[in-house]
């Protein structure tokens, strides 16, 4: 395609789930757009209306990602933690590197109730863009409405690892345990 060519409906919106599934990174609105030939606000209509026919398409601070069709048996758990802003990337370091997909982060608001903003933190350098975007964009963590407390959604493919992971949290402080 050269530029200021522009993609009908379906083929963009076939073409953006083989981009999206190319990637392993997240592709960031402006790309797609760029890439299709019509304007980000087109690329956020394309990617309400692919959600809506059941593809899982994430946006995240990055981009947006699909996510593959599992394959394999993938263990999920919630894990409660407290800390502060400074203790950020070390709890995603530590989820990280024990091999953990961290999907979310989720906090128990007084008026809003639940809320939860995808994440998709899969290795050190998602966390260092993480904390990049955060530190520039001087935005507060979901965490700073209640105190520190908030919960993160985590996907690894076997439970040993999401068990270390939460050993290295608790041994680091950040892990929320009964008696806090």
């Amino acid at each position: 395609m050269t530029k200021g060519d522009k993609l009908p409906g379906e083929k963009r919106r076939q073409a953006i789930i083989q981009w999206l599934g190319e990637n392993n990174a997240p592709i960031t609105g402006s790309e797609l757009a760029k890439r299709s030939g019509v304007s980000r606000q087109v690329i956020v209509q394309d990617i309400s209306l692919l959600k809506a026919k059941s593809y899982d398409i994430f946006a995240t601070s990055q981009g947006y990602m699909l996510l593959p069709k599992a394959t394999s048996q993938v263990t999920t758990k919630l894990l409660a933690c407290k800390h502060d802003f400074s203790h950020t990337i070390d709890e995603l370091y530590i989820m990280v590197d024990h091999g953990l997909f961290v999907r979310d982060v989720i906090i128990e608001h007084p008026l809003y109730g639940e809320l939860t903003a995808s994440l998709m933190i899969q290795s050190r350098q998602d966390a260092d863009q993480f904390y990049e975007n955060m530190r520039q964009s001087k935005a507060s963590l979901l965490s700073a409405l209640t105190e520190g407390i908030h919960l993160h959604t985590v996907e690894a493919e076997h439970a040993s690892q999401i068990e270390l992971a939460s050993q290295a949290l608790e041994k680091a402080g950040i892990l929320l345990k009964e008696t806090d």
